[in-house]
């Protein structure tokens, strides 16, 4: 092209003759790009770890790949963010990993764009070469027995929103006026919220918990902590990290019941390593060997109980307490399971936490959707029977493991999507707009999208008013103010 141009001007030196040089080279440029085929255009739904793991693989394997991020709140992160105990500084490092993904050149985020009702999947496609859905669990898994709505009764997800500075739980005000909480399941999420209930203010202080929880913790009447579990000791979800913390939680002792451990030491011996370091620890944190007797909170564990009641107030206004099922184990290990013996007991609390775990819901009816599993049906990230159609994290195999296993199953989908790259799969050849396409009908549906670099404006003004306050940061708990600082 730029020889014939060289032609073309030493034979047309008049300025009709330069003006269609320039035509002639935009269009040689356009024609050259148009054989040489398209990159590839993906977007993300979906801004918490599986989204910027998903992007940080398909970047760095991929040179001429370009990946947009699509995030329904103004800021990014997700669950590192919202759900990430605020005593856990070191676990949010991978922030750092994050940003650096969204600031690639080949790499934008949208914060404030709500897949599925400001943007159909179906748009998506239309404008992207390749979609991955990585929207996680925004729901609560109901316990299903009567009481579960009464004053008193809240799910580990909200309250983990409220401390943590999700917006639409920044008024969930739990009432924290009785002695004594239940929490239901012995999951990491659980003992992080035991944890949070029990915790000196002073090591709360200097965290970024929201200003508001911080207040109402510091209000808090509740001194005691059971978390309740269906199934036995050799059956406990959370990890010896998040068990090791609760020993050595100041101003807390555990409260076990010894006869829940018959049996346990024996079984020691024939126990795999991990499994065996956490219950050494709980063995030693039940026979009482942990703990200050001048100690005035106290959290226990008890196991074989499941829910059957939530017991009501003389009023029927509020929580009393909540009746659990005895339970016995059928079978060993982890694959045994918890049968009702028939026996009941009641416990007295005027807290009750679910936290029994998160279910993903349906994004858009055109995603197929496993109600009963609540995932997106899929093989290695590939959704079932949709074309260039992928999913990664929570949604793609329910909610389970840790930030870890988020990243690992999120560069499974990221490489399934390469290889259909690869194999040609993805028609690289069909022209698309990505990004411009929807912008385009954003800006015609008034949604007001959030740039990262807005975002870190936002980030900002987190950090200063944090740091009047001597915290790491101050949460904005108001999407409207977000927006506000973001587009100042």
């Amino acid at each position: 092209i730029s020889l014939d141009l060289e032609q073309y001007v030493k034979s047309n030196s008049t300025t009709r003759g330069y003006w269609k040089c320039i035509v002639l080279c935009c269009v040689g440029v356009r024609k050259l790009s148009s054989t040489s085929g398209s990159y590839p255009l993906v977007c993300i739904v979906g801004g918490g770890p599986a989204g910027f793991y998903t992007a940080q693989h398909l970047l760095k394997s991929h040179p001429d790949i370009h990946v947009d991020i699509y995030e329904r709140l103004p800021i990014p992160f997700g669950l590192v963010r919202f759900g990430v105990a605020p005593d856990h500084p070191e676990v949010k490092n991978v922030i750092n990993t994050f940003t650096q993904t969204a600031q690639h050149k080949h790499c934008c985020f949208f914060g404030n764009v709500n897949i599925g009702r400001d943007v159909s999947v179906k748009e998506l496609q239309e404008a992207y070469h390749a979609v991955v859905l990585s929207y996680g669990a925004e729901a609560n898994r109901r316990l299903g027995i009567p009481g579960e709505d009464l004053l008193g009764v809240y799910s580990a997800k909200d309250f983990v929103g409220w401390y943590n500075g999700v917006p639409c739980n920044k008024d969930l005000q739990p009432d924290l006026s009785s002695d004594t909480a239940v929490i239901l399941g012995q999951g990491n999420v659980a003992l992080d919220v035991a944890r949070m209930l029990l915790s000196p203010l002073d090591i709360l202080k200097k965290t970024d918990v929201t200003q508001p929880s911080l207040e109402a913790l510091a209000a808090s009447h509740v001194h005691k902590v059971l978390i309740v579990g269906r199934r036995g000791p050799l059956q406990m979800a959370c990890t010896i990290k998040e068990l090791r913390e609760m020993v050595n939680l100041p101003g807390t002792k555990p409260d076990m019941v010894t006869a829940e451990f018959e049996g346990i030491a024996e079984a020691l011996k024939e126990l795999p390593r991990p499994r065996k370091r956490l219950t050494e620890l709980l063995l030693k944190a039940a026979q009482g060997s942990a703990g200050s007797a001048q100690a005035t909170r106290q959290w226990g564990f008890r196991f074989l109980r499941s829910p059957v009641e939530i017991r009501p107030s003389s009023d029927v206004t509020r929580t009393a307490g909540i009746r659990l099922a005895v339970n016995r184990l059928e079978g060993s290990g982890e694959n045994a399971q918890a049968v009702p013996t028939g026996e009941v007991e009641d416990l007295q609390c005027g807290l009750v936490i679910n936290s029994i775990g998160y279910r993903s819901l349906p994004i858009d009816a055109t995603v197929p959707f496993d109600p009963h599993k609540a995932v997106i049906p899929n093989t290695v990230g590939r959704v079932e029977q949709v074309a260039g159609l992928y999913c990664s994290g929570w949604v793609k195999r329910g909610p389970t493991g840790v930030i870890a296993t988020t990243m690992n199953d999120s560069f499974d989908t990221a490489r399934a999507l390469l290889q259909d790259i690869e194999a040609g799969l993805l028609k690289l050849s069909t022209k698309k707009l990505g990004s411009k396409a929807i912008v385009t009908l954003l800006e015609k549906r008034g949604v007001n999208s959030v740039s990262f670099l807005e975002w870190e404006k936002i980030n900002a003004e987190e950090v200063k008013r944090g740091g009047r306050a001597g915290k790491p940061r101050e949460k904005l708990l108001d999407v409207e103010e977000m927006i506000k600082i973001a587009k100042t």
